[in-house]
């Protein structure tokens, strides 16, 4: 059986140059976020993956008093929010998992956003609708992320988050 994955409607490729910048760059769409929505988030150990998640879940109006940590031996953690913020960690587990199998299927298409690590051992139709975020490790404290946008909702978070970083959209057939 084929699987059908929607095209990639928008992107952006952004570059960050510390901690702090990746922190803001999640705090920003947090804070842009309506609706519900599927993070992937794909790049290697130390790449920048909690440290947005961490942002993110401050633009999403998670309490102070919640210090978000990669779950990456209880897979999942919750936390309140404006929009709830469920953060998924694949990192222990093995390639091409079944969501179902795990119960995240619920998680990935629920009332909240739902960002997941180590997102590329999922099947790539886990979530057709999604933004997905590749991290790149540059020298130092360099990091490049390409922002592909999947379905409405995430070229829509794009557009705005455009707006707010000057970055140029790039043209997703070439990424």
């Amino acid at each position: 059986m084929e699987r059908a994955v929607s095209p990639k409607s928008a992107a952006l490729l952004l570059t960050t140059a510390c901690v702090e910048e990746t922190q803001e760059l999640g705090r920003r769409c947090g804070r842009l976020m309506a609706t519900p929505m599927v993070i992937f988030l794909i790049g290697d150990l130390g790449s920048g993956k909690t440290m947005f998640v961490q942002g993110l879940g401050c633009g999403l109006g998670v309490p102070a008093g919640y210090y978000i940590t990669s779950p990456s031996y209880t897979i999942v953690n919750e936390y309140p929010g404006r929009l709830a913020l469920v953060h998924i960690d694949l990192y222990r587990l093995d390639a091409n998992l079944d969501p179902e199998d795990l119960g995240l299927s619920e998680l990935l298409h629920g009332e909240g956003v739902a960002a997941v690590e180590w997102a590329d051992r999922l099947p790539l139709d886990a979530a057709a609708d999604r933004l997905e975020i590749r991290f790149e490790i540059g020298e130092g404290d360099l990091r490049t992320l390409q922002l592909l946008a999947y379905g409405q909702a995430a070229a829509s978070l794009l557009k705005a988050l455009d707006r707010f970083t000057g970055a140029a959209p790039v043209d997703p057939v070439h990424l």
